[in-house]
């Protein structure tokens, strides 16, 4: 790992976890009563459940009740009259233990009259603004006493430093702020370590909102507790809501004592988010962005962001890890390697074999590389023609439209392209000693997978692709290795 920043966090510090109940299909005795054992709040959202009766509630839930009830402007979908707004928030407040106040509709004299300081949480959620704007309207909302503020904007990932700075420039424990929406997750998870007292999850699945599930929050991050932090790595991608390479990321630096924390950032431009980021960007908050792994469509950009790159990553033109090396921004692939061990592991060895890689994108393209210099003879296919070409151009090596693709012939099949819904390519076709590797990973497995397996051929589903892969970037990115068994021990 290059050369640590000072950490932020005392050892011990742990978030306050809340709940946030979103719909009514959660609000079962059992379900309430399994929420103790985790968090120490219930956020009910009144304008999505309504008014649900407390002593009910209290009866099943042992922590503190918090009520919202929000406005379109404020994120949420109550559209009556501010009067009858008014009267619903001074019912609650008789039961409990915290009312979320909105800015902008609710400092009104009759509320303020009747909710005293410590039951209120007084909240704004207003459009992008940079450092400057949130701090101008922090102090103006710190002008009505309250226990708890919040303030959160939509956020691209680039965007959501902005209330993270603000935790780090206030020092204050009664404040939290973070991004809404999927890209603005990754503040969500982060914000508790800049100051924030709480940190909030969904039930059970993960929220379309970005609002990630309490469960994510405790496996895959670490939460409630704050262990020292100084280092930020994370997954650079188009949709990484549901990756589970956070959780194999941190449980080894959790293992490995490492003050360092993995996230999971959706972006569109990875160029754009780098400069935000790295750098002065984190920087400013006392931490910083040491390095990402990077799905498609960003390996071009990671190539092109790096100043030194492995001869595999140059070649193929794309790289799937960024990541600072004192100074130096470097990029490789590690799809490779981690396809090559796993035919090791099960006993293939690619020389002499006729291998077809399916799926002509960075992953495709590398894997097709590392295989002819494993001495494979190697066809590429691929949905797309003209990508097919290019490929086919690049490694000198024939290309085959997968319309057209038959796997007979081939004893070594890769499957590298999105396409999990269906088997991509008819498996009965496939020769005896075929051996199919699926890169995607799925539970329960692929159709390629399954049918695969049917057939009694060999398969290498994208479990333990994953597993192999995450060991490598978990190397390259901490300069240490992966504890033994750690990714398998959490894998499905």
């Amino acid at each position: 790992m290059a050369r640590l920043t000072e950490a932020r966090g005392p050892t011990g510090r742990r978030a306050r976890m809340v709940a946030v109940l979103t719909d009514p299909a959660e609000l079962t005795s059992t379900h309430l009563v399994s929420l103790n054992a985790t968090v120490d709040g219930l956020e009910v959202r009144a304008d999505l459940v309504g008014d649900l009766d407390p002593q009910w509630l209290r009866r099943h839930f042992t922590g503190s009740l918090i009520y919202r009830l929000s406005t379109p402007a404020q994120s949420g979908h109550l559209r009556s009259g501010a009067s009858t707004r008014h009267a619903r928030l001074l019912r609650a407040a008789a039961q409990y233990d915290l009312i979320d106040l909105g800015w902008n509709e609710d400092l009104v004299p009759e509320l303020l009259a009747a909710i005293p300081p410590h039951q209120r949480r007084i909240s704004w959620y207003g459009p992008p603004t940079d450092l400057s704007g949130l701090r101008e309207r922090f102090a103006q909302m710190v002008a009505t006493p309250a226990a708890l503020y919040l303030l959160a904007i939509p956020g691209t990932s680039a965007a959501a430093l902005a209330p993270l700075l603000l935790l780090a420039m206030l020092g204050r424990a009664d404040v939290t702020a973070f991004a809404t929406g999927p890209a603005g997750t990754w503040s969500r998870i982060l914000a508790p370590w800049l100051g924030a007292p709480v940190v909030f999850g969904h039930p059970t699945t993960p929220s379309a909102d970005g609002l990630p599930s309490v469960e994510q929050l405790k496996t895959d991050y670490g939460l409630p507790a704050l262990p020292r932090l100084s280092e930020v790595f994370g997954l650079a991608s188009r949709a990484p809501g549901q990756s589970l390479s956070p959780r194999l990321h941190n449980a080894g630096y959790r293992q490995l004592g490492l003050p360092a924390l993995y996230l999971p950032f959706q972006i569109d431009c990875l160029p754009r988010f780098w400069r935000a980021l790295a750098g002065s960007g984190l920087a400013a908050a006392g931490l910083a962005l040491r390095g990402v792994t990077v799905n498609a469509p960003h390996k071009e950009d990671a190539l092109e962001l790096a100043e030194l790159c492995s001869p595999l990553a140059r070649r193929s033109g794309a790289a799937n890890i960024l990541w600072d090396d004192e100074g130096l921004h470097r990029a490789d692939t590690t799809d490779p390697p981690s396809v090559l061990q796993a035919l090791a592991q099960a006993g293939i060895t690619p020389a002499r074999r006729s291998a077809a890689v399916i799926g002509c994108g960075g992953t495709g393209r590398a894997v097709a590389i590392a295989l002819q210099q494993a001495g494979a003879q190697v066809s590429v296919v691929n949905r797309g023609s003209e990508r097919g070409r290019q490929a086919a151009q690049l490694l000198n090596a024939p290309f085959t439209p997968l319309s057209c693709f038959s796997p007979k012939g081939h004893t070594v099949l890769v499957h590298a392209t999105p396409l999990v819904e269906r088997e991509p390519f008819p498996i009965t076709e496939a020769d005896p000693d075929t051996v199919v590797v699926e890169m995607p990973y799925r539970d329960p497995p692929t159709p390629l997978i399954t049918a695969t397996r049917a057939h009694r051929l060999r398969a290498v589903d994208g479990w333990e692709i994953l597993a192999l892969e995450v060991g490598e970037q978990f190397r390259l990115l901490t300069g240490r290795p992966m504890p033994p068994g750690l990714a398998h021990s959490l894998l499905p």
